[in-house]
């Protein structure tokens, strides 16, 4: 999936962004060394960067025994909660 958003869409949109010479020297070798234009590298880096931060977001990885831990909290039934009581009783926006 890496990059290949960046590369299945249409390129219309321009971003534009400043960098010092020493940054721009190292994005470049880093393009060059993969074969690609600086364009291409800086997007299909960006796109991946933003990929894990959303997924940093909805994974995560735990231990054997935090992961039992983790696992019992959810079984664990609620303690009495108005508010959630209240919840589980309202209909669903779909339903109504």
């Amino acid at each position: 999936m890496r990059g290949s958003r960046a590369r299945r869409g249409t390129r219309g949109e321009v971003i534009n962004l400043r960098a010092s010479q020493d940054q721009k020297a190292l994005i470049d070798r880093a393009a060059m060394a993969l074969g690609r234009s600086r364009s291409e590298f800086m997007l299909d880096s960006a796109c991946h960067e933003a990929e894990s931060v959303l997924l940093d977001q909805r994974y995560f990885t735990l231990t054997a025994q935090e992961f039992t831990r983790f696992a019992a909290l959810l079984d664990k039934r609620p303690t009495a909660n108005v508010k959630l009581r209240r919840l589980l009783k309202t209909r669903a926006p779909w339903e109504r």
